[in-house]
Parts: structure tokens; C-alpha cells; sequence
């Protein structure tokens, strides 16, 4: 598992095979079952998960019931609730997974531990928290100005390996429509 990991950052950094140990070394593997939990609201997030097969979801569920997705996590993905993690605050978000899911897992001061030993990851995960602020920005201002048609549209470009691998509703939570407004649109595409 952790070979995914080692290329996924050397795609953006290139590593020593001393660094490619110090990682491999801190990385813990985790299977979650589907519908099962990475972690629930109201827990203390200290750790983070780069998604090796599967697929996990991050949602706030509101006062009526509702889920909100927030972020999908298919293979090459990080996902963390980054509020908590960061501020250690409880955790307004659930992560779980939508089909069984093999991930590897770092806690915080594991994290630390390798930016003090391999520097050049603090690079790695800024550009990933670079393309991931532009992207949540991008996903805000199309929510606000896009129909509904071109959102689904964008997330089919942005997700194609997991428009038919996971429950419509939960694209439908993703870009802001009902189930049924969702399968009315796939119908006549």
C-alpha cells in the first residue's frame, strides 16, 4: 500500500529511498468497510488519510437531518477533517466510507516528525493544500452561479471514476440537488 503513497508524492517531490523508510516507517494501513467510519462528529481529529483504493466522503449533517457533503476522497486523496486536526476542536464533520476502503493513516505528530526529517514534504502537502483552497473556492463559486446541470456536468469531469461506482444520493448532496432532480438530469444525457 504504501508504494501508492511513495509515488503519488514523488509525482510532485522526489524522494531518497532513506526518505521513502522514514515514511513507510509512520504510515499505518486501515481497511474501513463501506458505511463504516474513519471518524464521526464530536471526536478530536488527530489524524490524516491518504486514500489508497476506495473511496471515503466528508459531511456535516444539518438540524433537519440532512447530509452536506463536503469533499470526496477517491484513491490519491487526502482526507482529514482539517478543522480538528488543526485547532484540535471536536470534529463537525463525519468521514466514511462509500465502498470498502484501504487507506493509510498518520497521526499528527507522526506528520511532525517527518517534516522535521523530510523537509521537502512540507512542500508537497502546501501544494496540496494550495490546489485544494483553489478548488474549494472554485466548488463555492460554482454552487452559487452554476445551474444545476453544469454542476453535475463538472462533477462528472472532476470525478469520473466515481459517477457510477457511488450512490446517487450522495452526488446529489455533493452538488446541491434532490436524488430525483439528479436522476431527471441523467436521464436525458
Amino acid at each position: 500500500m504504501i508504494e501508492k503513497l511513495l509515488a503519488h508524492i514523488h509525482s510532485i517531490t522526489p524522494l531518497t529511498a532513506e526518505e521513502k523508510v522514514i515514511i513507510a516507517e509512520l504510515a499505518k494501513e486501515k481497511f474501513i468497510a463501506r458505511k463504516q467510519f474513519l471518524h464521526r462528529e464530536g471526536e478530536l481529529v488527530n489524524a490524516t488519510a491518504f486514500v489508497v483504493e476506495g473511496c471515503l466522503r466528508s459531511y456535516a449533517i444539518d438540524r433537519n437531518g440532512f447530509e452536506h457533503i463536503l469533499q470526496f476522497a477517491p484513491e490519491n486523496w487526502w482526507i482529514a477533517d482539517m478543522y480538528s486536526f488543526v485547532k484540535g476542536k471536536p470534529s463537525e464533520l463525519n468521514i466514511d466510507a462509500l465502498v470498502d476502503t484501504k487507506v493509510l493513516v498518520f497521526k499528527r505528530d507522526c506528520l511532525v516528525s517527518i517534516f522535521d526529517r523530510v523537509p521537502k514534504l512540507e512542500r508537497y502537502f502546501r501544494i496540496l493544500a494550495e490546489n485544494a483552497l483553489a478548488a474549494s473556492n472554485q466548488r463555492t463559486i460554482d454552487y452559487l452561479s452554476l445551474p444545476a446541470r453544469e454542476r453535475y456536468t463538472k462533477f462528472c469531469e472532476s470525478y469520473p471514476s466515481l459517477i457510477h461506482t457511488i450512490p446517487q444520493k450522495s452526488v446529489a448532496s455533493f452538488i446541491g440537488i434532490t436524488p430525483e432532480f439528479l436522476s431527471k438530469l441523467r436521464a436525458e444525457n
